[in-house]
């Protein structure tokens, strides 16, 4: 099977009532034990590299480790670029075979925002990728503070940019290793009465299974990124790997030992908002 656009993966989850995984990957490891966890549950899965990913490793060689894993699997697999900053940034994805390109002008004022958001969007589709946007601002816990979406900007921005996806700010906030964001669903419904594409939730692990659930079941939220609760997995487990015995060192043995624990963190969750959860 080949990497597929995220408008494959997501139309067909709003229109199921169901959302999709964006999972936040790091390394080998736990890209690998994503894409196990989808084929073990029969769910897609979204594979995101991020700005600290792109940090560690080039998206040259991100873009082959998507594509191998993609063709190997037996579902559907996304290979998504997580915040570009750039025009540059999303082409350079697009160039090393990702299949989807998020790019972020949420810091912007909003005619900045639709303006390189739409430039992207037209590139991207020139190349059968998708292409999401952002409007509001998602915050950070511990950081900067959030801005809601507004209904009407998100409207105006949805019609004018083409974006395939529409990431929103409603109660959610990155990096939050509580299950502590309270979602506002009188904004996520009136977000969705004014436009028609899929929403994504960004600080997916924030906010608890049961309103994950609710969101995908009764609203136009289609996928959830998910980092924090991933990275915490895959930290608990090489603790206690090391712990396990101090005399070891061997890097491949120690990190074989976290792919198991991510791959039944990554089953519960992408089960608990796909179209059987």
């Amino acid at each position: 099977m080949t990497l597929a656009s995220l408008s494959e993966v997501l139309n067909p989850a709003r229109k199921g009532g169901y959302a999709v995984g964006g999972l936040v990957v790091l390394g080998w490891e736990d890209a690998r034990a994503f894409v196990r966890a989808g084929e073990a549950e029969g769910l897609p899965v979204i594979l995101q590299a991020g700005p600290a990913c792109r940090k560690h490793t080039p998206l040259s060689v991100l873009g082959e480790m998507f594509k191998i894993l993609g063709k190997n699997a037996g579902i559907p697999v996304v290979a998504h670029l997580d915040h570009g900053n750039s025009l540059e940034e999303c082409r350079e994805a697009i160039e090393c075979g990702f299949t989807s390109v998020m790019f972020d002008g949420s810091r912007n004022v909003i005619s900045e925002n639709i303006d390189q958001t739409a430039v992207v969007a037209e590139m991207a589709h020139a190349y059968d990728v998708s292409c999401e946007g952002e409007i509001g601002f998602v915050g950070y816990d511990g950081g900067e503070d959030s801005a809601r979406t507004d209904p009407e900007e998100a409207a105006r921005f949805a019609r004018e940019t083409k974006v395939d996806a529409l990431a929103v700010s409603v109660g959610n906030v990155h990096l939050q290793q509580r299950k502590a964001a309270k979602i506002d669903f009188d904004a996520v419904r009136a977000i969705e009465s004014a436009t028609s594409v899929p929403l994504v939730i960004h600080g997916g692990s924030g906010i608890d299974a049961s309103t994950r659930r609710k969101l995908a079941r009764t609203t136009a939220v289609s996928k959830f990124n998910i980092g924090t609760e991933l990275r915490m997995a895959f930290g608990n487990s090489l603790r206690a790997a090391v712990n396990l015995d101090r005399e070891r060192f061997d890097r491949i043995q120690l990190l074989s030992e976290t792919e198991k624990p991510v791959e039944v963190a990554a089953r519960e969750i992408i089960r608990s908002f796909g179209p059987g959860g």
